[in-house]
């Protein structure tokens, strides 16, 4: 069976009438580099700020079927048919005006909710990642179009799943990311910030748990990325979990309950060591 990396770059099926190629040739092959992941980690390690150091990260320990992935979505009539109605995410999800006309109770709804309470954007998050984005590494064609989309549900993600954006949150996030687009780096990174945040802890939690269940749910969901965003958007957050087969998470809240009975904010972790240091 031909790869990605040989199959012909003028496929009809993942080509629709005037539209984009595939995949451009040049476009590097998914290799790993322990070396120059672990590199980069320990600098982060020195410097957990330094969000210049994550990226590498992700190019050394890459989702190595994502082309692959990529292939088999949009050689679907469906796939076509999403790419054409939603060529870009974030015009969609920065559309707040728009979101704030669906039902109350609506994902649109409590993701607005959400970004307008972090102060964020789907325009945001791309603008820090351009930051570290090589300009030999920007293709206009098809695979760059589902590339965009793993980027820009990041934040869907969080509301969908139910899980904020303190520590464990996020390390949970990037678990649940892995269930979904199997980047190595997303699995390294979520269980060694689980690792750093049990490190810190005063009281016994179930951190591990919580990641791995967060991984587990990722796997266990339809691929966002996949899914007509829009008809996401639309629905009862409720009714858009079970249809993508989400199911509530039992260890992050417990962790959460935990940690504030003993008097620790979930939202300032680092705080709290420093005190009981």
């Amino acid at each position: 069976m031909a790869t990605l990396a040989t199959a012909s770059m003028t496929d009809t099926a993942t080509r629709g009438t005037n539209d984009l190629p595939f995949m451009l040739p040049g476009r590097p092959k998914m290799r790993y580099d322990f070396a120059k992941a672990w590199r980069h980690f320990r600098e982060l390690v020195k410097d957990k700020e330094n969000t210049a150091e994550v990226f590498p990260i992700f190019e050394a320990l890459p989702w190595r079927g994502v082309y692959d992935a990529a292939r088999a979505f949009l050689s679907t009539e469906r796939g076509q048919r999403i790419r054409a109605s939603e060529p870009s995410l974030v015009t969609i999800l920065d559309d707040h005006e728009a979101l704030r006309r669906l039902p109350a109770g609506s994902v649109g709804q409590v993701y607005c909710d959400f970004m307008e309470r972090e102060g964020l954007s789907a325009q945001g998050l791309v603008d820090e990642l351009e930051k570290y984005r090589p300009a030999n590494s920007r293709f206009d064609d098809q695979v760059d179009w589902y590339m965009r989309r793993l980027r820009d549900t990041h934040d869907l993600m969080h509301v969908l799943s139910g899980y904020g954006r303190d520590a464990l949150g996020e390390q949970c996030v990037l678990a649940f990311t892995y269930g979904q687009q199997p980047a190595l780096a997303h699995l390294f990174l979520g269980y060694a910030g689980a690792m750093e945040i049990s490190r810190r802890g005063r009281v016994k939690v179930p951190i591990f748990r919580a990641v791995r269940e967060g991984h587990k749910m990722g796997k266990a969901c339809s691929r966002l990325a996949e899914m007509p965003i829009r008809d996401v958007l639309a629905m009862p957050l409720d009714e858009a979990r079970r249809m993508l087969g989400i199911r509530a998470a039992r260890y992050y809240p417990e962790v959460h309950a935990k940690w504030r009975a003993a008097g620790i904010d979930p939202y300032d972790l680092l705080a709290a060591a420093q005190q009981a240091a």
